[in-house]
């Protein structure tokens, strides 16, 4: 009778909690954000995240951080500290955070939203989006 021999599993790599070129940020938003921080008190940095689901899709947004959380993946560029959890990193990965100034308005904005999975950020889901008909195509 034979017995099988299970392999032992592989080794994977350690999970690395620093980030290198996953998300990119201009030069202008990098300033931009900066400023903002320093204008904070007890805030280390900002935030990119995602929330919702649903027939809407998943949406994203950027906030202040006060505490980094064990979870939280690091960005580092000059002064400025950017924070993204595992699962959102996963959703944004390829973002690219600019600021734009047209006119008097002025704005970052975020490129290339949900581009690791295949979406652009944007969804006609439930007719909400002018799509008239729902849904994502």
């Amino acid at each position: 009778m034979k017995f099988f021999h299970r392999k032992s599993p592989v080794e994977s790599e350690p999970f690395s909690h620093t980030l290198t070129d996953e998300i990119k940020i201009s030069p202008e938003a990098q300033d931009q954000l900066t400023q903002l921080i320093e204008q904070e008190e007890e805030i280390i940095g900002v935030r990119l995240f995602i929330y919702g689901g649903g027939c809407g899709g998943m949406s994203y947004g950027i906030t202040f951080v006060e505490q980094a959380s064990e979870y939280d993946c690091l960005l580092e560029q000059g002064d400025l500290k950017v924070y993204i959890d595992a699962v959102a990193l996963g959703f944004l990965k390829g973002v690219e955070i600019d600021y734009q100034t047209e006119g008097l308005n002025r704005s970052l904005v975020l490129r290339n939203v949900f581009q690791s999975i295949g979406g652009a950020g944007v969804c006609s889901a439930c007719g909400a989006a002018g799509g008239g008909g729902g849904g994502c195509a």
